[in-house]
């Protein structure tokens, strides 16, 4: 797509007016929803919770472990969010305090993460792999002062001076265990002394880590009133499109709860629908055909990798195993237009959509709708309601129409409250308009369709996790033989993206590319490890000294 340097000041006539679509602003370069506005709630002293739980429906089942097939009803996990809140209570976590929770999928998280905001405290969440120097700063930044955690990491977080609670793996099986009976006694609270703090929608909810459109890793502050519109313009939204109830859904949750968008849906937006969530642990491609299998599973949101390994999978089985999906809905990286033929062609009955969000937007922006008369299967959807758009030029600052690439700004009650302890980086990443500066390149066509194209910020997406170079070179730098280094992003079939080093190496140093993945490796979650080593004499900067990573990849694209 060609750039079109609108000018501001540039006199529109009447004729260009009309050859814009109806929801675009010519005069201001605006892009408004095609669908309508949905009325968020008006009262200022409204928690996330009680939002979601004040959503009638006829749910029955709301979680289900797919390993045990143990289930949850609807009264019962409202009981016990309850009861987790009072436990939390007793011990002495209230308004504003912090509550880590470094967990894997399970049907705990959900109970736990509600119980956190129902007393109006603060959670921050972490992938269960994160290395001890990740938790030591995450919990530095986020003042968290009681973690939920595996069992390996208790003894990180006594170190740390932060009060661990070991939680049990299995639903209910290990309850009755002396090793969890702190998680026991907490989820066993008596209800009718939970306390209610006056929590209003602008408070904090909580703090997702992002390393946004550049930089190391920020807390992204998100408020209730950012959740709350989060439930009613993403997942209730969505729900309303279609002719089907949504309490007889049933969704398989392999997408972490730890992440932006398995965080939306699975411990909180469905739960407003009455939806069924089978909840798996970790992903494994086998499993996963076992379950929507066994518990009739009709969604499946994925990232592009369970994509990839679902459309292979089905082609083995020859599509049996699979009658029951409805929907297959793919965020949090980009898709490839075979991958998406792929998918297509071997499930022919199935709604597939792809969707738009970040961290900075409580996961909210575009998403895909597709009916008999019309399939847009390539973009990432219409914009959600009461979200506003523009792309802008990223040189001049010039806003453009439809069919012209630029960077997209978003503008709605879903943007984040900003990021934590770091003006800076906040008033650099949404404007003095309320602007998010998202660092994605965009076009919208014609009929309202966003079209993903590629990406100014510097972050890395594998396998639907964002890394944050600048979080790998810092851990880089201190190699005693590197003098100076720089990571960058390389396409991968199977994971999107992945982190590649570009190392220059100290006079006389010997050092080899394992080394230099097995130091890393050491210090970083599995998913940040270095998966490619490019030694070089120096690395590309601009006058001010900011490394030049386009520069890398062509660098790279010359050394394959």
């Amino acid at each position: 797509m060609a750039n079109f340097n609108n000018s501001l000041n540039r006199h529109i006539s009447e004729e260009e007016v009309s050859q814009f679509p109806h929801w675009y602003s010519p005069e201001t370069g605006i892009c408004h929803s095609r669908h309508g506005p949905r009325n968020l709630p008006s009262d200022p002293f409204l928690d996330v919770v009680s939002f979601i739980f004040s959503n009638q429906h006829n749910g029955v089942s709301a979680l289900i472990d797919s390993s045990t097939g143990s289930s949850l009803s609807y009264s019962e996990l409202h009981h016990l969010v309850q009861s987790m809140a009072s436990g939390l209570h007793s011990i002495g976590i209230s308004k504003s305090d912090v509550v880590l929770v470094l967990l894997p999928n399970s049907i705990y998280y959900p109970v736990i993460l509600l119980a956190v905001l129902y007393l109006g405290a603060i959670v921050t969440t972490m992938n269960p792999l994160s290395s001890v120097t990740e938790i030591k700063k995450q919990v530095s930044d986020s003042k968290a002062c009681l973690a939920f955690t595996v069992p390996e990491k208790v003894e990180v977080f006594q170190v740390l001076g932060v009060t661990p609670i070991e939680v049990p793996e299995n639903f209910n099986l290990d309850l009755n265990s002396s090793r969890f009976s702190a998680f026991s006694k907490l989820v066993s609270g008596d209800i009718d002394l939970v306390p209610r703090s006056l929590i209003k929608q602008q408070d904090a909810a909580a703090i997702m880590y992002s390393s946004g459109t550049t930089g190391v890793s920020k807390g992204v502050v998100l408020t209730h009133r950012n959740f709350i519109a989060m439930v009613e313009l993403f997942v209730r939204f969505e729900a309303s499109q279609y002719e089907y109830s949504s309490f007889k859904n049933v969704y398989l949750a392999t997408l972490p709860m730890f992440h932006i968008y398995g965080l939306s849906l699975f411990v909180m937006g469905l739960f407003s629908l009455g939806s069924t969530i089978v909840v798996m642990r970790r992903f494994n491609i086998n499993e996963v055909v076992k379950a929507i299998e066994r518990f009739q599973v009709t969604h499946f949101p994925v990232v592009p990798p369970i994509l990839t390994a679902l459309t292979r999978t089905a082609k083995d089985l020859h599509g049996r195993s699979f009658r029951s999906l409805k929907q297959v809905s793919s965020g949090a990286a980009p898709l490839s237009k075979k991958i998406i033929e792929d998918f297509v062609e071997t499930f022919p009955d199935v709604d597939f959509i792809q969707g738009y969000g970040m961290t900075e937007s409580t996961a909210i922006g575009t998403r895909g709708f597709n009916t008999k008369k019309f399939q847009n299967f390539s973009s990432v959807g219409l914009l959600a309601p009461n979200m506003q758009a523009k792309v802008v030029d990223w040189t001049t600052g010039a806003f453009l129409p439809p069919g012209c690439s630029g960077e997209l700004w978003l503008r709605g009650p879903a943007v984040m409250k900003g990021y934590l302890n770091n003006a800076v980086a906040t008033m650099s990443t949404i404007d003095k308009d309320g602007w998010l500066h998202t660092g994605d390149i965009v076009y919208f066509d014609q009929d309202g369709f966003l079209h993903i194209i590629d990406r100014l910020k510097e972050i890395i997406k594998y396998k639907g996790f964002q890394i944050a170079p600048a979080d790998l070179e810092a851990v880089l730098i201190s190699h005693p033989e590197i003098q100076d280094v720089a990571v960058a992003a390389a396409k991968d079939e199977d994971s999107g993206e992945m982190p590649v080093a570009f190392v220059v190496k100290k006079h006389g140093s010997s050092l080899s590319q394992e080394a230099v993945m097995d130091y890393v490796a050491g210090q970083v979650a599995p998913y940040k490890k270095i998966r490619k080593v490019v030694f070089t004499h120096s690395i590309p900067k601009s006058a001010a000294g900011k490394i030049l990573r386009r520069e890398l990849g062509k660098l790279l694209t010359s050394r394959l």
